[in-house]
């Protein structure tokens, strides 16, 4: 008997999925993962179809599906598999699972109509009988005949033709007269025209054309044959008309008389996708490199799931290990998956691989445009990239046959997703590699403790890079102590006398520096030397930063900004202070200190865009820089050949912080930024200036000293019972009236005390570190547990009771295994 039924979740924050009626028409199209619309009160919404069932549902009426979008499901079985997974493992609704992992739905678009109701029929009835009405009654009157005359729907933008029409409309909607409700539309996909060589033409025309403004005199055919066949490949007209400096008529021509070759593609603004003419150097790799390579190899050859951990000092040549294993999992014919940290290393990552390994490489990362990452998602999906690179949400990109999963930088907190569902990359790659059977392996000179503490237990395997390529030496770093700074100046600046001598010896000798200080804006906040109040946030509980190229006080979490008070807000003293340095003000300190030279900033503020973003990277990588100050953004994964300083300004900002990751993250970061200096020919050096320089965490780094580093804070671990030896969840409880936030507490409170009995710890509740967060007031629980299963136990025994007791879901939050606990 044909299925009849189906299991869909939604795009809800619901924990449920709902069932739906499979129409005839569509039992042949509809399978598990394929992408459906389907009615929900008065909204259509895209789900995916988990499961097919014979079986009719207890509830009386049930809907059908309107339309199957895909001709063959978007997700595969082993995809729907990892989705189940995530939703059970970290608490989170089914439907937000897998609406992060489909693509975008480029191809529908939201709309809404409107209807006319029985009681709206009347009451046109009554206004056609009615003699006198008022101006409204007859904008409502016309309005509704609309309705009435034309027997269907009308979109809303069709009021705007008619005078006072939305608000007609609006009040209409409100008295029951006309009834709103979404529907899909298929939108017109974008294309651009292909142009290619077509090598097959026996013709041939005269080199005629003008050649553009500033070309070279060789003719356009020539120049086009040559960016088209030797220099580059199939490209985009507009691309085409740049690189080879023609004009429209000569491409059309060439069109015409059929030396060129052209299709439609569907429109990309990502020209990386078309740039074939960079060529990855040629290295020949050292002893401990290919007894890593040959290692993973093994594991290839035993078929099995192995999970593995690359720990290599940087400038180790852990990239290029990556690669080769790449290679040998495609010569196995099996796919390959790169996570990486961020955006911006994806653009490195990308370029590297498609010089490797051709057309079959696929970028995917949530800054792309939509329509373009949809494109890139479907390529993958039909199996015409076998290699995937991409940040946290490439982890769902549909290969099939997976073999290889790479995660670069495995102890990166960008990892772990801060909104639902609040799932890790790294430990949901896997989960993933382990369903298809496939080699994992994680990559880091600084890897998280838990998995390094997974490495030394036997649970991963261990693989160690303890030198750098060509035998280079890691970079010499001194610790600046700034409490002997200020008893020799009486000043406390930005940038110390040691920086600034070690960076006008770098500018004399001609090499770069790069200055690392991990804050935005100008200022920290700004504080009234009068009162001793800071200028807030007027919808979270943290001071406003000071932004001074913008001349704004700026909320880093929601946003919301407001204008430099001339007086303070509380008292009206105009004895305003500027405290603390961020990294506009340590830029402005270095133009002072040294105008010749060649000064550019890289943070989330200069760098809006992947264009700015690459523009700055690659005028610091041509040399046309001298100094690159940034934030953590400069700190990894970069290969900067002439950088000799690295200067790291307000160590302590890290430290400072209520987590117990504090030292870890400084650890990390410090010896991650570290790497960036004398990875060429010349040695590097690195200044690290702290006002707390016994801190273990500092002195490590400074040496460079991972396992020593790691012995010491796994035992305050230990002694804290704080993960790896425990697992750890954090409960928030939140609401725009704190005494809604404050009742739900006190009943998650009651219903949490008897579970200490039962070996998981509560604490709680209590103000967030973060007490109000965009209007929301918000308390906290940490739950540990000395197993896992305990803990999701009684997570979702808690999520259950806030269910019976009416406690609104977006009213609780729970992360499991979270990396920060603000």
């Amino acid at each position: 008997m044909a299925a009849a039924y189906c299991e869909v979740a939604l795009p809800l924050p619901l924990r449920s999925t709902f069932t739906y009626a499979v129409p005839g028409p569509l039992a042949e199209v509809v399978a598990p993962g394929s992408r459906v619309v389907v009615p929900f009160r008065n909204r259509a919404l895209v789900g995916v179809v988990l499961g097919l069932t014979a079986r009719r549902p207890e509830a009386e009426q049930i809907k059908e599906i309107a339309e199957v979008l895909d001709p063959v499901p978007a997700l595969p079985p082993l995809l729907l598999e990892l989705g189940r997974w995530v939703a059970n493992y970290y608490l989170a609704p089914p439907g937000e699972v897998f609406r992060a992992m489909l693509p975008p739905a480029v191809e529908l678009r939201q709309a809404r109509e409107l209807l006319l109701t029985a009681a709206g029929r009347e009451y046109l009835a009554g206004l056609a009988a009615q003699g006198n009405r008022s101006e409204a009654e007859i904008t409502e009157q016309a309005l509704l005949q609309l309705f009435e005359v034309e027997g269907k729907p009308a979109r809303r933008e069709r009021l705007r033709k008619l005078p006072g029409g939305e608000a007609a409309a609006a009040r209409l909607i409100r008295r029951g007269r006309l009834e709103a409700r979404e529907v899909t539309q298929h939108r017109k996909a974008r294309t651009q025209k292909i142009v290619a060589w077509n090598a097959e033409s026996g013709g041939a025309i005269e080199d005629g054309g003008k050649p553009a403004a500033g070309c070279s005199a060789a003719g356009p055919l020539d120049r086009i044959r040559q960016v088209l066949t030797a220099t580059r490949g199939p490209l985009p007209v507009k691309l085409l008309l740049q690189q080879a400096g023609v004009t429209g008529g000569a491409v059309q021509k060439l069109i015409h008389s059929g030396q060129l070759k052209t299709w439609e593609e569907p429109a990309t603004v990502d020209e990386d996708l078309f740039d074939a003419d960079f060529s990855p150097p040629a290295n020949v790799l050292n002893a401990e490199q290919e007894r890593a390579l040959a290692e993973i190899r093994g594991w290839f050859e035993a078929g099995a799931f192995t999970v593995g951990l690359l720990h290599g000092v940087t400038g180790s040549g852990k990239t290029e290990v990556y690669l080769r294993a790449v290679e040998s999992a495609l010569g196995r014919e099996r796919t390959a998956l790169i996570l990486v940290p961020e955006i911006a290393l994806t653009l490195w990552m990308g370029r590297l691989c498609r010089a490797w390994f051709g057309d079959g490489v696929a970028v995917l990362h949530s800054g792309m445009p939509e329509a373009e990452r949809a494109r890139e998602w479907w390529r993958v999906r039909r199996g015409e990239a076998q290699v995937v690179v991409g940040t946290r949400s490439a982890v769902f990109a549909p290969l099939e046959n997976l073999g290889l999963v790479i995660v670069d930088e495995e102890q990166e907190s960008s990892y772990k997703q801060e909104e639902t569902p609040r799932y890790n990359g790294r430990d949901t790659a896997i989960v993933r590699a382990k369903q298809a059977g496939a080699v994992v392996v994680l990559g880091s000179a600084t890897p998280s403790l838990e998995s390094f503490h997974h490495a030394r237990s036997g649970k991963y395997r261990l693989l160690q890079l303890e030198t750098r390529v060509a035998n280079r030496p890691l970079a010499d770093v001194k610790v600046v102590d700034l409490r002997e700074e200020f008893r020799q100046t009486h000043r406390a600046g930005t940038v110390s006398e040691k920086l600034r001598a070690a960076i006008a010896e770098r500018l004399e000798h001609g090499t770069q520096a790069l200055v690392l200080i991990n804050r935005r804006g100008y200022s920290w906040f700004l504080l009234c030397r009068s009162c001793g109040a800071a200028v807030q946030c007027q919808d979270c509980s943290i001071s406003l930063t000071y932004h001074k190229r913008r001349e704004r006080l700026v909320c880093h979490y929601c946003g919301y900004s407001s204008r430099v008070p001339r007086q303070c807000p509380k008292c009206a003293s105009e004895h305003i202070y500027f405290f603390g340095e961020g990294v506009e003000q340590v830029e402005e300190r270095l133009r002072g200190l040294f105008p010749a030279a060649r000064i550019a900033r890289l943070d989330r503020d200069t760098a809006r865009t992947k264009r700015a973003h690459q523009k700055v990277l690659g005028a610091f990588d041509a040399g046309k820089l001298d100094i690159l100050v940034g934030t953590q953004m400069v700190a990894k994964g970069h290969d900067f050949q002439r950088v000799t300083l690295v200067g790291v300004v307000s160590t302590d900002i890290a430290l400072g912080l209520p987590d117990f990751r504090a030292a870890e993250r400084t650890f990390q970061l410090l010896t991650q930024v570290a790497g960036r200096a004398g990875r060429g020919a010349l040695p590097g050096a690195v200044l690290v200036e702290t006002y707390y320089p016994e801190h273990y965490a500092i002195q490590h780094a400074a040496r460079q000293d991972y396992p020593a580093f790691f012995e010491k804070e796994l035992h305050f671990r230990r002694l804290m019972h704080y993960p790896p030896f425990t697992a750890l969840a954090s409960v928030l409880v939140r609401d725009t009236k704190e005494e809604n936030a404050i009742r739900w507490s006190r009943q998650l409170a009651g219903f949490l005390a008897p579970q200490e009995s039962r070996g998981v710890k509560v604490l709680g509740p209590a103000a967030a570190p973060l007490a109000r967060l965009r209007r929301e007031f918000r308390f906290q629980f940490i739950l540990k547990a000395p197993r896992r299963a305990q803990l999701t136990q009684v997570l979702a025994s808690c999520l259950d009771y806030c269910g019976r007791k009416q406690i609104p879901e977006r009213a609780v939050i729970v992360d499991v295994d979270p990396l920060s606990l603000f």
